[in-house]
């Protein structure tokens, strides 16, 4: 059925005056009348009852004056939807991320994002460095947020900024009282970590800061989340070293304290399917490019 007979018949059955409705449509009454009686011929039904006074309509114009509304604001809707997301404004983004990223820059590009795209369904996935990476490669997030950078041409890593290492240590413990600790300080304490396993490059980079200033780290626990190496701090099985971010997890218990030596950043990187043409990942990716430290780039 031609769409344009039902925006006819509509306009008739609104005005219930050929002329009018005509001038409504910027049209001529004749090819009007012409296409309401071809709809009810098609229809094999009358919508209206014409006399030369009023025009007026049947029970079943009235049923269909209802579903022709209703089926034209469906179409409108569909196209609105349609043309949103091809140009990124709706759709589905899945975004993944460390633990240790929430207390950085990363909440602000989703805050931005939230805030310019609200009609986007945003997912929020927590996973580990080493579970994004196959997240990623298996296609089942769009963008990552992680302390490992891949190296293969599938995936595209981009330094989105850097952090100081800092201790975290037990608030009585002897150094805990200090504004600044010296790394070779710590030689000597055990050491609540992060898995080599589940994150080797960030794993790797923690005991290679460790290494250059004297001593190999003894590693009493492992544990994943960022969180719960804190708690464990905090519960006085040993002291750990990490982002400068994670101190936004502060408890009454536990200290956090900047080393005086020069140490190597920790990085976090964004990562993402080069080849994904999804537009609303475009637009997260122009959003991480305004949010991003000046001196990250591509890697």
């Amino acid at each position: 059925m031609d769409l344009k007979k039902l925006r006819y018949f509509i306009a008739v059955a609104e005005e219930l005056h050929f002329n009018r409705a005509a001038k409504k449509l910027n049209m001529t009454q004749p090819p009007l009348s012409q296409q309401i009686q071809s709809l009810e011929e098609e229809l094999g039904v009358q919508l209206l009852d014409r006399t030369k006074r009023e025009v007026r309509l049947t029970p079943a114009g009235t049923i269909f004056l209802e579903e022709s509304r209703s089926l034209i604001a469906q179409l409108e809707r569909s196209i609105q939807r349609t043309q949103l997301a091809a140009q990124g404004k709706t759709g589905q983004l899945t975004l993944a991320f460390v633990d240790s990223a929430v207390g950085g820059t990363m909440v602000n590009v989703i805050k931005q994002f939230r805030e310019r795209f609200p009609h986007v369904q945003l997912t929020l996935l927590e996973m580990t460095s080493a579970q994004q990476l196959k997240a990623l490669h298996d296609g089942a997030i769009h963008i990552g947020f992680l302390r490992s950078a891949d190296r293969s041409a599938f995936i595209a890593s981009r330094l989105y900024t850097n952090e100081s290492p800092v201790a975290v240590l037990p608030v009585t413990h002897p150094l805990a009282s200090s504004s600044t600790l010296s790394l070779q300080s710590l030689a000597d304490e055990a050491f609540v970590w992060f898995p080599h396993q589940m994150g080797g490059s960030f794993h790797d980079l923690l005991v290679g800061i460790c290494r250059e200033h004297g001593f190999e780290p003894r590693i009493v626990q492992e544990a994943v989340q960022m969180y719960t190496i804190v708690n464990l701090v905090a519960a006085g099985i040993g002291i750990s070293i990490v982002p400068s971010s994670v101190s936004v997890f502060q408890r009454s218990d536990v200290v956090f304290l900047p080393f005086h030596e020069d140490t190597p950043q920790l990085p976090l990187y964004a990562a993402w399917q080069p080849d994904n043409r999804n537009p609303v990942l475009t637009h997260f990716l122009m959003i991480m490019e305004e949010t991003a430290d000046q001196t990250s780039k591509l890697v």
